[in-house]
């Protein structure tokens, strides 16, 4: 499991829930799907999943996690795997940017990044077989690392995991559901909601100015290949300045959302949020209430949350220097179901989720 902030791992079970309360459907589309977590969850419930997100690694992530059908490349995945295990490091672009000028993680260890990106370049093999590889090398990454759980948040001497040796595993792949083949794609959202259709749509939009593409930088520079100009202590891209969400802006968040849902095509929308967002549980009430000619029902599930693991420990600065107490270590996390209905407002409550770290 990599860590991930607004990583949705244990709300899995009452999402998967609320859709199968609302209905009989076949199909999910996952705006927002950042690690796929959920919509892996999906295609393992049977579901036939679209998965789409702007940013490329989220993209492979998708390509890899949902799209990739284990039957089709399990088995070269393991062959891969053991031979990019065996090859010896070749310090590069990724051992100087991230190991020697930041501390993403160790030398040793970039050297062998730098050496196994570059072998599956070689290979040019097909788009889904080459994600599940960048993926392996990615989550590979994301064990030795020496972070506090976001990519520019170095700590200042090497985190015990850091010292162990990089080792590529095949990841968790699914066979093809019954509904159909799963797709993934690297759509704006607004252009997914207008282009993409199934019969329910899961919509977990940023929530605050917290941007994933600059948290995440080092996955999106991974599997791009591109050796970008970087800049500060945390060796960002200096396209992070450029390609910004609306979604990180709070004047412009509730319009650009609201443009989504109204695109959106599927009978049956799951929004996720939380308490720390740009709306407020009324506001997000309200703004889906308005949907199909403001005869939408919405029905609201609040789930007591603990926060990402970076929230337990404090807060650092670029330097990886601790420079902040923890704050408030609970969240309320809110799933929002709307579909075209006549039926009045309910809420309800679950259980207490537990930590999350997991893609």
């Amino acid at each position: 499991m990599i860590k991930y902030l607004g990583s949705k791992r244990t709300l899995i079970p009452a999402i998967i829930a609320a859709v199968r309360r609302a209905g009989a459907f076949n199909s999910v589309l996952d705006l927002f799907s950042g690690t796929s977590r959920v919509g892996h969850a999906f295609k393992k419930a049977g579901y036939r999943v679209l998965a789409n997100d702007h940013n490329a690694y989220a993209e492979v992530l998708a390509r890899c996690y949902v799209q990739a059908d284990a039957e089709d490349v399990a088995i070269d995945a393991a062959r891969l795997v053991a031979e990019f295990n065996a090859l010896p490091g070749e310090p590069g672009y990724f051992t100087a940017t991230f190991c020697e000028r930041a501390r993403y993680i160790q030398p040793k260890n970039g050297g062998r990044v730098d050496a196994i990106r570059a072998a599956i370049a070689r290979k040019g093999l097909p788009p889904e077989l080459e994600a599940v590889m960048l993926v392996s090398l990615m989550e590979a990454a994301d064990r030795v690392d020496s972070t506090t759980g976001l990519q520019m948040a170095y700590l200042k001497t090497w985190a015990p995991r850091s010292h162990g040796d990089l080792e590529l595993r095949v990841p968790d792949l699914l066979p093809r559901p019954p509904n159909g083949r799963c797709a993934a794609s690297g759509l704006d959202a607004l252009e997914a909601a207008a282009t993409l259709e199934a019969d329910v749509a899961y919509i977990d939009p940023p929530y605050n100015q917290h941007s994933y593409l600059g948290n995440y930088h080092v996955w999106e520079t991974l599997v791009r290949g591109d050796q970008p100009e970087v800049y500060g202590v945390a060796c960002k891209r200096t396209d992070v300045r450029t390609r910004q969400s609306v979604f990180n802006s709070r004047p412009k968040f509730a319009g650009a959302l609201r443009a989504v849902l109204v695109a959106v095509r599927a009978r049956l929308l799951v929004v996720s949020f939380n308490d720390e967002g740009y709306l407020s549980r009324a506001e997000m009430e309200s703004m889906l209430g308005e949907l199909w000619g403001g005869r939408a029902a919405v029905r609201t599930i609040e789930v007591d949350y603990k926060r990402y693991v970076g929230a337990q420990i404090g807060i650092y600065n670029p330097q990886g220097e601790k420079v902040g107490k923890a704050g408030r270590l609970r969240n309320t996390e809110y799933l929002y179901v709307a579909s075209p209905s006549d039926q009045t407002q309910v809420a309800e409550r679950t259980p207490a989720a537990t930590p999350t770290t997991g893609p």
